[in-house]
């Protein structure tokens, strides 16, 4: 650890996190329902309270006014507007393509390929190509647990089995997806492209794909005959596939989703989904989906800005790597913060906004390579909102197949697996990618290597 880190902060800046989580936690558990104290709601209470404090030791205190602006500044920042940006744009795609079903269409075809002898490993890649595909585990756990469930009364699996299966798979598209806003989330914090993260992301999780299908192959029903018409077209996957490719040939992100939002409303008036004019209406639904964690974005920039000022940052930096001499124990650090976060939030997203800032830091004193921080961020904060029966996701597919989803979360093999190679690849150090030292990085996707440092 640098020395001229030690001894600085101050654990009264992180008075306004600590304040934010009471909050939120304490509704939740007394009430009996998460949903009764909004997101938004507790992270405003808690910025109200970051702004009532002074930093001690000053000189000269800071005025209220002074604060707001370094509230209004923190919640401005550059990289933080761009993400909302981004934010705004996938859910315009999103609801493009929901209008003009394309989410519909790539189900679907993945029904009719699968065989019947593989449908709980098919279910789950499914659930894999879906998810990343539409960028929302919420919106895959949806849109798969209804067709889950039928499979479950056909076949004689169980119920959480199958919703477990979904829950998976859906996480699998949260983690790796370009137009997820937990990836927008990573990358933006960490500022670097989208498809460096994907490379080391995939690197990380694929033995757990892998073991997740090898086990899901391995049960059996008594009755495995799917005999079942779905009707799809192959046309409305193209937006789907323009975005991935586009995306992985490393084009600006906001000129994917732009050109995906065209493809996909050209093809919806074509089609007759939807006029020209109505497409705009099609457009704004999708944006609307993303005003709240879009807002959410802003208000915890500002509130992070606040618990800089007042030493909140440079303190827990420095209580998470006092023993910390290795990368390895920084990556650790990472991984156990954001996934502290995540279990007291059940958000991923704002898990990552909330840490990404000190990863970074992190990042810089010991030169882990950004890439491994926006994946170790991604996959831990995943890996955990899946496991948890108080997340929307096991609650979305516990309410829709009328089971607890808390015997859901046994069956969740993948996130379990995930955090486990998660882990594993920390403690090995591998894979391992050229760290790119201090400052912005986007664009830099070529100095990117896998190997040795």
């Amino acid at each position: 650890m640098n020395n001229d880190l030690k001894g600085k902060g101050n654990f009264l800046g992180l008075v306004p996190l600590i304040a934010f989580l009471i909050i939120y936690m304490s509704t939740g558990i007394f009430t009996k329902s998460f949903d009764n104290m909004p997101l938004m709601v507790a992270i405003l209470l808690a910025s109200g309270i970051g702004l009532a404090l002074k930093k001690p030791g000053e000189k000269k205190p800071t005025t209220f006014d002074e604060r707001v602006n370094m509230y209004c500044k923190g919640g401005g920042e550059q990289t933080l507007i761009l993400m909302v940006i981004i934010f705004i744009l996938a859910g315009a795609f999103y609801g493009v393509a929901n209008a003009m079903h394309a989410v519909e269409s790539v189900t679907n075809f993945g029904l009719t390929i699968l065989p019947s002898n593989m449908i709980l490993p098919g279910l789950f890649i499914i659930g894999c190509i879906l998810s990343f595909a539409m960028g929302t585990s919420m919106g895959t756990v949806a849109a798969l647990t209804p067709i889950a469930v039928d499979i479950a009364h056909k076949t004689g699996f169980g119920l959480p089995l199958v919703c477990g299966i979904v829950v998976g798979g859906a996480m699998f598209g949260d983690n790796l997806s370009f137009i997820s806003d937990t990836t927008i989330a990573a990358t933006r914090t960490q500022d670097i492209p989208m498809k460096a993260k994907f490379k080391a992301n995939i690197l990380m999780v694929l033995p757990a794909v892998v073991i997740n299908l090898i086990l899901l192959s391995m049960q059996h029903a008594p009755n495995l005959n799917l005999a079942a018409t779905h009707n799809y077209n192959i046309v409305n996957v193209i937006p789907y596939i323009l975005v991935i490719v586009l995306s992985l040939i490393g084009m600006n992100v906001m000129f994917v989703m732009t050109l995906g939002v065209i493809s996909g409303v050209l093809i919806g008036v074509i089609h007759g989904d939807f006029t020209l004019v109505g497409s705009f209406t099609v457009i704004h639904t999708g944006m609307t989906w993303m005003e709240d964690m879009s807002i959410i974005a802003i208000l915890v920039g500002g509130m992070v800005a606040l618990m800089n000022y007042l030493g909140g940052i440079d303190w827990l930096l420095e209580k998470l790597t006092r023993k910390t001499k290795t990368a390895r124990g920084g990556e650790l650090s990472i991984a156990a913060l954001v996934s502290l976060m995540d279990i007291a939030t059940t958000n991923n997203t704002i898990s990552i906004i909330a840490t990404g800032p000190i990863a970074r830091d992190i990042s810089d004193q010991f030169g882990i390579a950004r890439e491994r921080v926006a994946s170790i961020l991604d996959l831990f904060s995943s890996g955990f909102n899946g496991l948890l029966p108080y997340a929307g996701q096991l609650l979305v597919a516990g309410g829709l197949a009328k089971v607890s989803p808390m015997s859901i979360m046994p069956y969740v093999w993948y996130c379990i697996l995930m955090l486990v190679f998660g882990t594993f690849f920390i403690l090995i150090g591998w894979p391992k990618f050229q760290p790119r030292g201090k400052g912005p990085q986007v664009g830099e996707g070529k100095s990117l290597e896998v190997g040795g440092m």
